[in-house]
């Protein structure tokens, strides 16, 4: 096991997360790329899967809570479950990703403000280097438009510290994963 192992995180890339989101299918696009890139150099994949409550749109099992087409881990693969936007908070991600030796996330996903936010903040705070890949995460329309809630995200991340630890925001083609 390496001292500094880098993880690729992917984030709720789930039929219901990604409905009605900007630039769908060019960032699955991406998601992909990173997923393959990541596959051939041999680092650990996180897959994060939002659940919802009981009856919900989004409980375990339902068409909205599966992966979208093309997202398909691996048995070599970690998925973790969760039910709030942290993807820290009362899952088991912290401990598997120190198990694993790992102390730098590449993180990519789908609702920029909720899940990917909460998770590259936390991640800092727990002692994680982040790189978000810039093009490769998004949203939907809320009180402002998808692409400047992007683009404000992309900013503001990329300024955010945690003591030593710190969030990169940087294009998918500029991206090392080891």
């Amino acid at each position: 096991m390496q001292d500094q192992q880098t993880a690729l995180v992917v984030i709720d890339a789930q039929v219901g997360p990604l409905f009605g989101t900007y630039k769908k299918d060019e960032t699955l696009n991406i998601i992909q790329k990173m997923i393959g890139k990541a596959e051939r150099e041999n680092i650990p994949i996180f897959y994060i899967q939002h659940e919802g409550e009981s009856g919900g749109l989004m409980e375990r099992g339902t068409p909205f809570w599966k992966f979208a087409v093309g997202i398909i881990p691996r048995k070599a693969d970690i998925i973790i479950h969760k039910q709030f936007a942290d993807a820290f908070y009362q899952t088991s991600l912290r401990n598997d990703l120190k198990r694993r030796g790992v102390s730098t996330l590449v993180v990519v996903g789908v609702r920029t403000e909720y899940c990917v936010d909460s998770t590259c903040r936390s991640a800092i705070a727990l002692g994680f280097d982040v790189t978000l890949v810039e093009d490769g995460h998004t949203t939907a329309d809320g009180v402002i438009s998808a692409a400047s809630i992007i683009q404000h995200h992309n900013r503001t991340l990329s300024n955010t510290f945690a003591k030593e630890r710190r969030i990169a925001v940087t294009m998918s083609h500029n991206v090392l994963l080891c």
